[in-house]
């Protein structure tokens, strides 16, 4: 049973994060059960929305738990790269894709491998890396090289050797045209889904321009409120603030929509952990320096001040 958390009074200003503990709530009341992919089950609603200012240096980060905003922006900034290896990602201590190749491993060598020693392992050795750490046409890669294809005298086709930047042009059209309602970078490649460790769930980032200002709407087809969705949020902050700086705007609004919103029946102790507290405190962002582009930026670009968040709370990923 979830402890309820008082409603805040109505005199006082509402913390953005009571829209994510709301949702968390609703969706473990109220959600439909259901089985899922990975076996493990579900509490699930189709359809959510939360928004989120960002003006004056705000982000989403949520305070009722530790978000490791480092680890989320080491991961955005492997994205940009293209890259969809996850030896880069595993020498910086970010083992968040690491489950999905080392299941693979060993499902197809039956080697019960620790995720420490293959990880370790994977930094180690390049060609185990090649072998065992790719994990298919990701994000970064749709990003930042979706393929084309170019039609041949014969009538066939050819891969192109570089595929389009998504980034890049977006970019370029929010400095050119900012007016446009084609600011979008999209990850859902559908001949390529299959050979994806996962599919995009955050697919599609929309970004809209307004009286010097720049927001974003971050579609989610598919949201693990509990781990992935304060992960995804930063991202979402990130990304645009970002982008703003490149294209001289103000930071605007995220605005983040949810297909399947679910919670996993295995993360019941975090929420009831998370829903017993109550959020409090106004993070800060702030970005040192203006690299030339925005593939240019370092982890140390990045500051998070005032926060203190309560708390890590931790559950199991399901694969």
């Amino acid at each position: 049973m979830v402890t309820r958390v008082p409603p805040v009074p109505d005199s006082a200003p509402r913390h953005y994060e009571w829209q994510y503990l709301d949702l968390m709530r609703r969706i473990w009341e109220t959600g439909d059960q259901r089985v899922d992919r990975t076996g493990v089950g579900t509490r699930s609603v189709f359809g959510a929305e939360l928004r989120f200012d960002l003006s004056e240096g705000q982000v989403p980060l949520l305070t009722t738990k530790r978000v490791y905003w480092k680890t989320a922006t080491r991961e955005f900034l492997w994205f940009l790269t293209g890259n969809t290896n996850i030896r880069p990602l595993c020498a910086q201590g970010v083992e968040i894709w690491t489950d999905w190749p080392l299941a693979r491993f060993r499902r197809e060598t039956g080697e019960a491998i620790s995720r420490e020693d293959f990880s370790a392992r994977i930094v180690a050795d390049a060609d185990f890396a090649e072998q065992w750490g790719d994990l298919g046409p990701v994000y970064g890669k749709q990003w930042v090289d979706w393929p084309v294809f170019e039609p041949q005298p014969d009538g066939s086709f050819r891969k192109a050797e570089r595929g389009i930047n998504q980034v890049a042009q977006l970019v370029e059209s929010l400095r050119s045209n900012p007016g446009s309602r084609r600011h979008i970078v999209e990850g859902w490649n559908v001949a390529e889904l299959d050979a994806m460790a996962l599919p995009p769930c955050h697919k599609t980032y929309q970004f809209h321009v307004a009286d010097g200002r720049l927001s974003c709407l971050l579609y989610q087809r598919s949201c693990d409120v509990a781990l992935g969705l304060p992960f995804n949020l930063w991202g979402g902050a990130l990304f645009t603030r970002m982008l703003a700086q490149q294209c001289d705007l103000e930071p605007g609004e995220l605005v983040w929509m949810g297909g399947d919103v679910h919670l996993y029946l295995n993360h019941a102790d975090l929420v009831a952990a998370q829903l017993d507290r109550a959020p409090e405190g106004s993070p800060r962002l702030t970005i040192a320096r203006r690299p030339e582009s925005i593939f240019d930026y370092r982890i140390e670009d990045f500051a998070v001040t005032d926060y203190a968040p309560q708390g890590a709370l931790s559950a199991p990923v399901a694969v």
